[in-house]
């Protein structure tokens, strides 16, 4: 399954929530407000740590770019994708969970 989270994690309980329901082999995918759950060194990165690889985590690049958060700034394991690779994200998944 995809998950896609669009809220901050600092606002909203909303990445929390997909992290509870999330299984191993699901990927999440930070868009919009949602990137901020993929900076390093803060009360999130803990709890994505626990999942020790078994989600894959993403993060949308031009949301990245729009916030000024550097690649430097992300957590371990986060890939960052293009929107073609947001198209590539959802085509690869058979069910996509949108956290809103």
């Amino acid at each position: 399954m995809l998950h896609t989270v669009n809220k901050s994690p600092f606002e909203k309980s909303t990445f929390e929530s997909c992290l509870n329901h999330a299984r191993p082999g699901d990927a999440v995918l930070l868009i919009e407000d949602g990137v901020y759950g993929a900076v390093k060194g803060t009360a999130v990165s803990g709890q994505v740590a626990k999942f020790n690889g078994d989600l894959k985590l993403y993060a949308l690049g031009p949301d990245l770019a729009a916030r000024g958060i550097k690649d430097a700034s992300l957590m371990e394991g986060v890939s960052v994708v293009d929107y073609g690779g947001f198209v590539d994200l959802v085509a690869k998944h058979d069910v996509s969970q949108a956290w809103l």
